[in-house]
């Protein structure tokens, strides 16, 4: 699928930007592992794993006060752990507030794919879990394989002398009409349009390939579950309490497959259901995409009172199309600092994801959405690029740094720079999304298949399932990982907590009801509300229905609605 979602602290939830469909897709998609019968031989019985599983974590403090830090080693093939080639994961951890009715740790991933969980918990995360979970478990996060924090990390971005070349490269190709004037379509209808999407996604593969090659094949949903487990032995659990958030729950699943009686308790909340194929998985969020923009029109006096874009849905949504279509044309305006201005504004793709994004947090994002898209339709569109800096924008206006400190970071960059193998950008969420998905989900080779996938998208979500189709392309050149979707195969796991709330943009209520129906004595908790995902965001019915199941194990009853 063409969005995936990061956790951010304060319970707010943004979208993982995509500034270009065509160079950066996610097929969001949850684990192929094999059947339950062929995982009947425990993996961690393996004597040359057992390096990795007697691995204890050395807790030091973390740079944020009140949290403590670690590393995990992984192998980096588990089909050949031993010939020294690894991942070295960062952990973090923030200890229950009650330690003398402690019951044990409490892991969690907070989305993405890309997003890192060890930087998620420095920045608070752990103020989304409920107060009686808090006390009773250490709340624990890692960085997945290939993301963040990660040794080797992903990376698809080139060096800043290929960058400079492929600059140089761009401003003489311009010099052509043709080139100057092209403007990516979010529905490419003629050959033209087809073949520039096709171009454009097959050279964003090979950008992976080039610059992360080694390290592609080895950073699937399955093998990130296999390390959740060696991280629950390090942590000294006979037992993983677990917690996953939208991708979250594809790593949750791919874990209850692989070691179904090593699980105590798990929550997946914003579901992804792993049956479903790459087609199937783009009109599912597209359609869910297209729903929530129709409820922003519907219900947006409602959440952001006078700021609404229009006087009525039937206007708010003439104005977003509107846009849409201005920017097919011609990008729309931005600011000379603004992210876009370097691409000559924004494009329908871009404009596309902005106003997609905002539909993860109504409550928090669709005044700040109404206030851009009205500026966007009188001619300046640098608020609507800028709604995913918004808050990294305002956090970095309290503490501008002093000289010395400036001094200090230009000095590191300088270092960097002259490097001759520079390290990944510190956020490379971009690249995970689209390496972590691809490799999960098979993708037909030829282009065929996305051409005819074109005119059913349209017809279940408009242009949000045309675009989606298109961002799929990259994985057409991707290495896949060889597996089928399938039916959650788990026996002997005990029982699952489905979370799923019916207004739910990226990851569909459906979703939520199929995988719950999936898993052996699955239960699924409904939160009637709109906004992706529930726990921590849903109130207090929500809360305390998966606290009571995370600490005591107590069973949501059919049909549990909040």
């Amino acid at each position: 699928m063409n969005r995936a979602v990061r956790r951010r602290p304060a319970l707010a939830t943004t979208a993982l930007a995509l500034l270009c469909a065509l160079s950066l897709t996610a097929c969001t998609g949850g684990p192929v592992p094999a059947t339950g019968k062929a995982r009947a031989a425990d993996p961690a019985s393996r004597p040359d794993l057992k390096p990795f599983y007697g691995q204890r974590l050395q807790w030091t403090d973390c740079a944020t006060d009140g949290y403590e830090c670690a590393r995990l080693t992984v192998p980096r093939d588990y089909a050949r752990p031993g010939n020294g080639r690894t991942f070295v994961l960062p952990v973090a951890r923030a200890a229950a507030t009650g330690p003398a009715r402690r019951i044990g740790s409490l892991v969690y991933n907070p989305g993405g794919p890309g997003a890192g969980g060890a930087g998620s918990l420095e920045e608070g995360m752990d103020e989304s879990f409920g107060a009686a979970v808090r006390a009773r478990f250490d709340i624990v996060s890692f960085d997945p394989r290939g993301v963040g924090g990660s040794v080797p990390a992903l990376t698809c971005e080139p060096t800043e002398a290929e960058a400079e070349a492929e600059a140089a490269e761009a401003e003489a190709e311009e010099t052509s009409e043709e080139a100057s004037d092209a403007v990516a379509p979010l529905y490419p209808r003629t050959e033209a349009d087809r073949s520039a999407a096709a171009s454009g996604a097959r050279t964003a593969a090979e950008d992976c390939e080039e610059h992360s090659g080694p390290i592609l094949r080895h950073v699937g949903t399955e093998d990130a579950a296999r390390d959740l487990d060696v991280l629950r032995a390090a942590l000294g659990e006979r037992e993983l309490t677990y917690l996953g958030w939208s991708y979250g729950t594809s790593l949750g699943t791919s874990y209850a497959e692989q070691f179904p009686r090593r699980v105590r308790a798990m929550v997946l909340d914003g579901a992804i259901d792993p049956s479903l194929d790459w087609r199937q998985r783009v009109i599912s969020q597209s359609a869910g995409f297209r729903r929530s923009v129709d409820d922003y029109a519907e219900q947006c006096a409602e959440i952001a009172g006078d700021s609404c874009p229009g006087a009525s849905p039937q206007e708010i949504r003439a104005l977003i199309e509107r846009l849409y279509q201005r920017a097919e044309r011609e990008p729309l305006p931005v600011a000379e600092d603004s992210t876009y201005a370097e691409y000559g504004g924004m494009d329908a793709t871009a404009v596309l994801d902005a106003v997609s994004m905002a539909m993860y947090t109504p409550e928090d994002q669709w005044e700040p959405l109404s206030e851009a898209l009205r500026e966007a339709d009188q001619g300046d569109a640098t608020k609507l690029g800028a709604l995913d800096d918004e808050e990294e924008t305002e956090e970095g206006t309290e503490d501008p740094g002093t000289a010395e400190e400036e001094q200090e970071e230009q000095r590191e960059q300088k270092e960097q720079e002259e490097d001759e193998t520079p390290e990944p950008p510190a956020d490379n969420g971009d690249a995970a999304l689209t390496a972590v998905n691809c490799l999960d989900v098979p993708h037909p080779r030829s282009l065929s298949p996305y051409w005819d996938a074109l005119a059913p998208a349209d017809q279940a979500a408009g242009v949000y399932g045309t675009a989606g189709v298109t961002a799929e392309l990259t994985c057409r050149d991707w290495p896949s990982g060889g597996r089928s979707p399938h039916r959650v195969e788990a026996e002997g796991v005990p029982p699952v907590l489905v979370v799923g709330t019916t207004g739910d943009p990226s990851t569909p209520y459906a979703e939520a009801v199929s995988l719950a129906e999936q898993f052996p004595q699955g239960m699924l908790l409904t939160y009637e509300g709109l906004g992706h995902t529930a726990y921590g965001r849903g109130g207090a019915c929500v809360t305390a229905k998966v606290d009571a199941y995370l600490v005591k194990r107590e069973r949501v009853r059919p049909g549990a609605t909040c």
